[in-house]
Formats: structure tokens, sequence, C-alpha cells
């Protein structure tokens, strides 16, 4: 599996880094694109550098995640700001991150928004529809309690648990439901 990964600025990087660590455990290659902003942010949130196979800079529309004919599984934008939603609802691809996630939505390809914000103004809400109505996948980095988390490690690997599903990537950080 290739996936690309999308890192935008808002807070919540430490979902990224642990989508990250997930995937080279699970030996899926990585393609990684990190916007200016969520770089700051990092550094803001203790977060250490983010790792994957190839690091694209996300001024560089050369980078092989910019074209179609770059075969991946699907991207995902984790954390997504709502600037970097609104770009990609607009199909406004002024760098490179947001160009990755165009091309996933005009080849059909998987396309996962861990949109950070609360609350939502309706253009935020919009904005999710429009990019959903276009393909892609809203998930919200949103706490479950049915599992009885025990601390705040526990809720991340629940949330990166849930988008290693949409891949369609077995793994055991979710602790799935299992009736009373």
């Amino acid at each position: 599996m290739r996936i690309v990964v999308g890192v935008s600025g808002a807070s919540g990087i430490v979902l990224a880094e642990r989508f990250l660590e997930a995937l080279k455990k699970l030996k899926v290659e990585t393609h990684l694109v990190v916007s200016e902003t969520a770089e700051e942010i990092r550094k803001h949130e203790g977060v250490g550098k983010l790792k994957a196979d190839y690091v694209y800079n996300n001024k560089d529309f050369f980078g092989k995640i910019a074209s179609g004919s770059f075969k991946s599984d699907g991207m995902i934008v984790i954390p997504c700001s709502m600037k970097t939603l609104a770009g990609i609802a607009s199909g406004y691809t002024d760098n490179l991150l947001l160009r990755a996630a165009d091309v996933c939505l005009k080849e059909r390809r998987r396309l996962i928004i861990v949109a950070r914000e609360t609350p939502l103004s309706a253009i935020h809400l919009e904005n999710m529809l429009r990019a959903s109505r276009a393909g892609a996948i809203i998930m919200p980095p949103v706490m479950g309690f049915y599992y009885k988390p025990k601390s705040t490690g526990d809720m991340v690997d629940h949330t990166v648990g849930k988008a290693l599903d949409l891949f369609g990537i077995d793994n055991k950080l979710i602790k799935r439901w299992k009736g009373r």
C-alpha cells in the first residue's frame, strides 16, 4: 500500500505523528507533505519531527504526488485546518498539499479529511458538505467513551484506528464495540 499524508495548520499534529507511526509498523509506504503553519504548530505542540518514506516541500509542484499518474491508495489530511478544507472544497490548489488532495478527488481515490475545529460555522459545514459531495470522507477526531479511554494516547489511537479502518487497514489501535 501507498498513502499520501497531508498535515495542515491545525492543532492536533500528534494525530499525524501517530498515524505515520502506525503506517510504518504496518509497512505501508508513506508520502508526506506538511504546510508551513503545521510545521510551526508541530514545534509549539512539542511533537517530534514527522517521519515518512518520502517527504515533499509544500511549495514543490513537481513532487510525484502532484500527478494523477502517481498511483496511491489515497490520502489523508490529518489534522485538516479550515483553511485547507476550504481549499479542497473549492479546488483551490495553490500548494502541493491541496494539489495532492485535488488529485485524489479527480482520480476518485480515497481522501480522508480529519477536520479540526470547534465550534463549526455554517461556512465550515458547507465546505465539509462540498468536499464530501466531491468524494472526500469527513472524519473529525471525535472522542468515543464506550471503550473507556484511560489517556489522551488512547483517544489518539482510537482516531488513528478509525482512519486506518477507512483505508481498509486492519489494526489493533481501535477497541471494537462488542455489545453488552
